[in-house]
């Protein structure tokens, strides 16, 4: 039997404008749905005495956004498609597609951006160099895309000769007790589904508590500048408002063997503490979560619900650094 031939992954992604198309049918539909929401908007706020803009031009504009946007990136798409042609099988896989994929016999995955999707890509395809691409310069940022689709096919061959440049990032894994386990590039979440308080027990060396809260983050380095920073901000907000100094934010770069926890909105009650707030995991740490929720509890990562570990009572979570680590090509 013939061994199955290497290949290529371009890893992409739907457009905004995709999505108003799945959801109202036609663009033309979605135009006119957009236009009919601003004019009755318009008419409620014009009823109440309210200023009122020129909400169907900036309908339009806003949807031949939608329209450059999508232009913008189907024709990256198509020119990475074209420059990743080195001689092995190129696949087209939709993001959606991330989780059931077998990577197996990949060399190269090219993911065509924005940020967001090499993180969610990194945690499904184990060490293989990705090659993050920026689709549209003028709107993303960029941070993980160091490469544009004119210089994806000399990355590429530097890739596949081994002679690229890489940055080794640490990854979040997430492990219960019955072997389930979940990695994550930026952050993993430990709480309830829906907008009630989690009930669990933390317990990290010596200390434990049972807690009541909005749930638990964990980031890396790769999600320092995300949620992590969200939760510094508003903790700088409350402090400036009470005329306290600010928490000093933790140095968390994406290669560092670190974890930080963070609990979101802790609640004391006779039952429940807030000591166990904020704090670090390293190589030879681990924190212990135990579920006290009778349903809807789930551990998710980077953002992705819709991929995630059902997390309710009886289950006990480790949450440490993974052994698995990402590899971005960065020259």
């Amino acid at each position: 039997m013939n061994k199955a031939q290497p290949n290529i992954v371009v890893v992409t992604k739907e457009t905004r404008l995709k999505d108003l198309k799945v959801r109202f049918g036609t663009p033309d539909m979605a135009r006119f749905k957009l236009e009919q929401l601003h004019i009755h908007d318009a008419d409620r706020r014009q009823a109440a005495g309210e200023a009122t803009a020129a909400n169907s031009v900036a309908t339009i504009a806003g949807f031949r956004e939608y329209e450059s946007e999508a232009r913008a990136y189907d024709r990256c798409v198509r020119e990475v498609r074209s420059e990743a042609d080195v001689g092995f099988p190129v696949k087209l896989l939709d993001r959606k597609m991330l989780p059931t994929f077998d990577f197996w016999n990949t060399v190269a995955v090219i993911v065509v951006g924005p940020d967001g999707l090499v993180a969610n890509t990194a945690k499904y395809v184990g060490e293989i160099p990705i090659i993050g691409v920026n689709p549209d310069p003028t709107r993303i940022d960029g941070v993980l895309l160091p490469f544009h689709a004119s210089n994806v096919r000399s990355a590429l061959q530097r890739t596949l000769n081994g002679k690229y440049r890489s940055e080794s990032v640490s990854l979040a894994c997430a492990r219960l007790h019955d072997g389930q386990s979940l990695l994550a590039f930026n952050d993993l979440f430990i709480g309830a589904k829906t907008h009630v308080s989690a009930r669990y027990t933390i317990t990290q060396g010596s200390c434990s508590e049972s807690q009541s809260s909005s749930g638990v983050i964990v980031a890396t380095g790769g999600g320092a500048t995300g949620w992590l920073s969200s939760m510094f901000n508003m903790a700088e907000g409350i402090a400036r408002h009470s005329e306290c100094k600010p928490p000093a934010r933790p140095t968390l770069r994406r290669g560092d063997h670190r974890l930080i926890w963070v609990v979101r909105e802790p609640f004391r009650s006779r039952q429940t503490s807030a000591d166990m707030v904020v704090g670090e995991i390293n190589q030879d740490q681990m924190l212990v979560i135990e579920s006290l929720m009778p349903q809807n509890g789930v551990i998710f990562s980077d953002g992705i619900e819709a991929d995630y570990l059902e997390f309710n009572s009886g289950c006990i979570a480790r949450i440490s650094i993974a052994e698995q680590r990402a590899t971005l090509v960065v020259r």
